[in-house]
């Protein structure tokens, strides 16, 4: 999305984690063949837009260190989740990922990078490219380094036990406007 197209009111973001939360997390994956959405995870997401939050995706991709798949294939496998979340009305507005691991096998990767989670760097980038309203937003992840860079960012985290994705979002919009 170019600037242009950016929206220049202030809301809050909804961070998700990719692996874990909105597809299952069945290792290192980075082809669409191995996509395996949670359950309702286009609903949830369609939830979180109409309710007026961005929606960002953030991952830590160590299989790019790793050398299993390219940062390419990490982008075009990105283009393709969001084109089949759109067709469904459910708007990704941004993907970041790291393709960063200090124990990785792949020269120009092999660092602890500051957007690896728990590090707070994919957030704060987002934030610093999007209008976003600290007040109200949050984080959903399924591991304590989501909830770390929730924390790092000074925002809330809310760790997913796997399921309904919907209805874990319905909750968590619930516990955030009472905020």
């Amino acid at each position: 999305m170019s600037n242009a197209q950016r929206p220049a009111v202030a809301r809050p973001a909804a961070f998700l984690d990719r692996d874990g939360v909105v597809n299952y997390d069945d290792g290192y994956v980075g082809t669409s063949d191995r996509i395996r959405w949670m359950p309702n995870a286009a609903r949830a997401i369609r939830r979180l837009n109409d309710a007026g939050y961005f929606v960002f995706l953030i991952t830590n991709q160590s299989g790019v260190a790793r050398g299993y798949y390219s940062e390419l294939d990490v982008r075009t496998l990105h283009d393709w989740m969001r084109s089949e979340l759109l067709a469904q009305h459910a708007r990704v507005d941004d993907f970041r990922y790291c393709p960063h691991h200090p124990a990785g096998t792949v020269a120009g990767y092999l660092e602890d990078h500051p957007w690896r989670k728990p590090a707070p760097g994919m957030i704060l980038d987002l934030m610093s490219h999007w209008p976003v309203q600290h007040d109200g937003s949050f984080v959903i992840g399924d591991r304590d380094s989501d909830i770390g860079a929730a924390q790092a960012a000074g925002l809330r985290g809310f760790l997913f036990p796997g399921g309904d994705l919907d209805a874990f979002v319905a909750e968590v919009i619930a516990q955030s406007s009472v905020r």
